[in-house]
């Protein structure tokens, strides 16, 4: 039996990593707000864990190794940083919104701590399971 390695295990990893990665992106756009030029970016991460979870609902037995695999145990790639566009610039070529920078980092540290909160259940679960249920 996999208790730390399982597949919500890894599930919350992951979204920690990409919820750090998304702050660490945040901060450096907050961090270049008055940097001519600078395009600000952002973190993609939900659609690729929608998808990951999406791949596991559709799991299926292979009786041969010729057929096309779909579903399973797929590792989830890791989150993207990418540019963000469709946005206004500002007259220096800069298109960092500091308003909406602030609420995006607010957003991430809720999702962050919620995070944190399913990760600490489930050890306290593995917690009172250890001790006999005292």
């Amino acid at each position: 039996m996999k208790i730390f390695s399982n597949t919500s295990q890894q599930l919350l990893e992951q979204s920690l990593n990409a919820a750090s990665l998304r702050q660490k992106t945040i901060s450096q756009n907050i961090a270049n707000v008055d940097t001519p030029n600078y395009k600000a970016k952002k973190t993609v991460f939900k659609h690729q864990l929608n998808r990951a979870i999406d791949d596991q609902r559709l799991t299926a037995y292979r009786t041969d190794s010729r057929h096309i695999p779909f579903g399973g145990t797929q590792s989830i790639s890791p989150s993207v940083v990418v540019d963000r566009t469709k946005t206004m610039f500002n007259h220096n070529g800069n298109n960092v919104d500091i308003e909406h920078e602030m609420s995006e980092m607010a957003k991430n540290q809720i999702y962050y701590n919620a995070m944190i909160e399913r990760l600490n259940g489930r050890f306290n679960s593995l917690k009172t399971v250890i001790g006999g249920g005292k």
